[in-house]
């Protein structure tokens, strides 16, 4: 069983893959939604069953998702993301013109999808949204001044936060329970040195 904390770094093969919008979207729904067949993706981001099959044999082609064991026919085949972290190169100098192009459209097209998800919950009626759920979430910005070693640990500890309740959440079902996004964003601005005065 595939521990929920493994990450997997992406190669330039699986990067390449990925980069293409409509197979971010699916691995995107993948994970947010389970597993779904060629059928379902299809009806969610409005193309048809063969062009979604094509999207899903090149993705699982490079391990990014894989077939659901024991599940599906030979005409309904229902495919997963692997368990785990995926680490997403972001674009760097070491990388070749069309690797760095790669990581540039993943990175671009998930942070996309991402801020698309945040702004649907923040503009979304409260109408049909059970009284438990309204003020359940949160959504904050503060700033800090922080050296790099201080990043670091901070880092560290948000992490130790987010794998302890992976470890006691993930998978869980029931009747009350929904799908959240738990989101973690610490990273250091461009004016990365400040005055006395500011």
């Amino acid at each position: 069983m595939t521990n929920q904390r493994e990450s997997r770094s992406l190669d330039a093969g699986a990067l390449k893959a990925l980069a293409h919008p409509l197979r971010v979207r699916i691995f995107d729904l993948l994970s947010e939604r389970g597993p779904q067949t060629a059928s379902t993706l299809a009806a969610l981001v409005g193309e048809t069953s063969g062009s979604m099959s094509y999207h899903l044999r090149a993705l699982a082609a490079h391990d990014l998702i894989r077939e659901v064991e024991g599940r599906g026919t030979a005409r309904e085949r229902w495919w997963e993301r692997p368990k785990g972290r995926i680490d997403l190169p972001g674009p760097d100098d070491t990388m070749t013109p069309s690797d760095r192009a790669s990581a540039q459209i993943v990175t671009s097209e998930f942070f996309r999808l991402r801020h698309e998800t945040l702004m649907a919950y923040l503009n979304r009626s409260e109408a049909g949204i059970p009284e438990e759920w309204r003020d359940a979430g949160i959504v904050m910005t503060t700033y800090l001044d922080l050296t790099a070693e201080q990043m670091a640990e901070l880092k560290a500890e948000l992490t130790a936060v987010v794998d302890r309740v992976v470890d006691r959440y993930q998978g869980q079902t029931g009747p009350d329970v929904r799908r959240v996004t738990l989101r973690t964003e610490l990273f250091d601005l461009p004016t990365a040195t400040r005055t006395e005065e500011s």
